[in-house]
C-alpha cells in the first residue's frame, strides 16, 4: 500500500527538520534502535519535545508527551519515523498517542520491517486520527540509513572511510602519514566516529599508527574499537589498549599467541578467536552485539577484503590537494581482482563537499 500523502505544508517540513535535530542528540547511542525525535504542536505552539536515548529507554514520543502533558490533546504530533505498533521493551507509542487524545500525527517515514510496516499508522487511523506520511522523507531516511539496513539485510551497515592524496596514496613508501588530510577534515572523521557503533582497523594499521581511534570530544560517544589481526603480532604498549578511554575487541584466530591474549585481557581488552578471521565474520558478530553502524578505517589490504566480502555500503573518501607519488606508497583499496575497467565498482548517490582545502566524496556501493 502506498502510505504516503502529497499534501506537507513548510509548517510541517519545519518541524519535522527539528524531529531530526533532536534525534541526532543521540547519535551512536541507541543501537540497535533507531534515532528519532518528535515535537508536539498545538496551534502554531510547540508545546512539547522529545528524543529517543538509547535502547531500553522511552521513545522519542512518550518524552514528547510527558512534556506537552494536557496540551497534547488535540495537538499535531510529528515523528520522523512511523511510532511502533508492538510490545517491546516499552509498550507501542500509537497507544500512547491514542490515549493522549492527539488530532494529528506527521510520520517522516514508514518502519522499514516488513512484518510491521504501516501497522501504528493503521492503529492511529483506525482511532480516528488524522495521519500524514512522508514529510521529509529522504533526509529521514538517510539519518536512519543503518537502522534500515540492519532491518532489511541482518546485519551492520557499513562504512569505509580513507584520506589520500591527489594521486591516491594513503601514506608514503615508508608508511607514514601523518596526516594526509587537514585539521578540518580529521574533526569531521572525528564526527563519524560519534555516529558509529564500531570502528575497524587492521593489525597493520595498530604497528604503523598507533591510532586512538576515539572521537576526540567531537561527541558524547566512543565507539568499540575492533582490530583485526590474525596472527596477533601486536605490539605489546598501544593507545588502543587503554580500555579505560574507550572499549577494545580484538578478532584473532583460534589458538593464536595464548600469553599476549591474557596481556590483552588483564588490561580490560576483549579478545574473541574465531575459526575463520574475515570481514563477513566480523560483521555477523558486531550485528549480534546490537550494532548498526561499524566504522572502517583500516588499510588497502583489509579494505578490498571487506568490500569483496559485502562488508562495506558506503565509501567516504577524503581527498587532499596534494601529490606524495612513489610506485610502493600504498593506496586506499589493494586488490579486488578486477582486470577490466568495466568491472570497476561504480558508486551511487554520488555526494561531495569541500571541507577545508580537501574534498570529501561520499556514495554507495551497489
Amino acid at each position: 500500500m502506498n502510505w504516503v500523502n502529497q499534501g506537507k505544508s513548510e509548517f510541517d517540513r519545519l518541524m519535522m527538520q527539528r524531529c531530526l535535530e533532536l534525534a541526532k542528540q543521540a547519535l551512536g547511542q541507541t543501537a540497535p534502535n533507531p534515532l528519532v525525535g518528535s515535537v508536539i504542536v498545538q496551534g502554531d505552539r510547540v508545546v512539547g519535545e522529545g528524543f529517543h536515548p538509547q535502547a531500553g529507554q522511552p521513545h522519542a514520543e512518550v518524552f514528547a508527551l510527558r512534556a506537552a502533558g494536557e496540551s497534547a490533546k488535540g495537538a499535531t504530533v510529528y515523528v520522523n519515523l512511523e511510532p511502533c505498533s508492538h510490545f517491546g521493551r516499552t509498550p507501542p507509542c500509537a497507544n500512547a498517542l491514542i490515549e493522549a487524545g492527539v488530532g494529528r500525527v506527521v510520520v517522516g517515514m514508514v518502519d522499514p520491517n516488513p512484518q510491521v510496516a504501516g501497522a501504528g499508522i493503521n492503529r492511529l487511523r483506525q482511532a480516528g486520527i488524522a495521519v500524514d506520511v512522508g514529510v521529509e522523507e529522504a533526509a529521514c531516511q538517510e539519518l536512519n540509513e543503518a537502522f534500515v539496513y540492519r532491518v532489511l539485510h541482518q546485519r551492520p551497515f557499513g562504512l569505509l572511510k580513507y584520506a589520500m592524496t591527489l594521486d591516491g596514496k594513503i601514506a608514503t613508501t615508508t608508511g607514514h602519514s601523518a596526516w594526509v588530510t587537514a585539521p578540518e577534515s580529521r574533526n569531521r572523521v572525528h564526527q563519524i566516529r560519534a555516529g558509529c557503533d564500531a570502528v575497524v582497523i587492521g593489525g597493520n594499521t595498530v604497528r604503523q599508527d598507533n591510532p586512538l581511534l576515539t572521537t576526540h570530544n567531537q561527541g558524547g560517544h566512543n565507539p568499540l574499537r575492533v582490530v583485526m589481526s590474525r596472527s596477533l603480532d601486536l605490539p605489546i604498549a598501544a593507545q588502543l589498549w587503554q580500555t579505560e578511554v574507550a572499549p577494545t575487541l580484538v578478532f584473532t584466530e583460534q589458538g593464536a599467541k595464548p600469553e599476549f591474549q591474557e596481556k590483552l585481557v588483564r588490561q580490560g581488552v576483549e579478545v574473541i578467536e574465531l575459526p575463520e578471521l574475515t570481514p563477513a565474520q566480523v560483521m555477523r558478530h558486531l550485528y549480534d552485539r546490537g550494532c548498526l553502524s561499524v566504522l572502517w578505517e583500516c588499510g588497502g589490504t583489509l579494505a578490498a577484503k571487506a568490500i569483496a566480502d559485502g562488508a562495506i555500503q558506503k565509501v567516504l573518501a577524503f581527498i587532499a590537494p596534494k601529490i606524495i607519488g612513489g610506485v610502493e606508497a600504498p593506496s586506499p583499496v589493494g586488490d579486488l581482482g578486477l582486470t577490466q575497467m568495466t568491472a570497476a565498482l561504480a558508486l551511487s548517490r554520488v555526494k561531495w563537499q569541500a571541507i577545508g582545502g580537501d574534498l570529501l566524496i561520499e556514495g554507495y556501493l551497489e
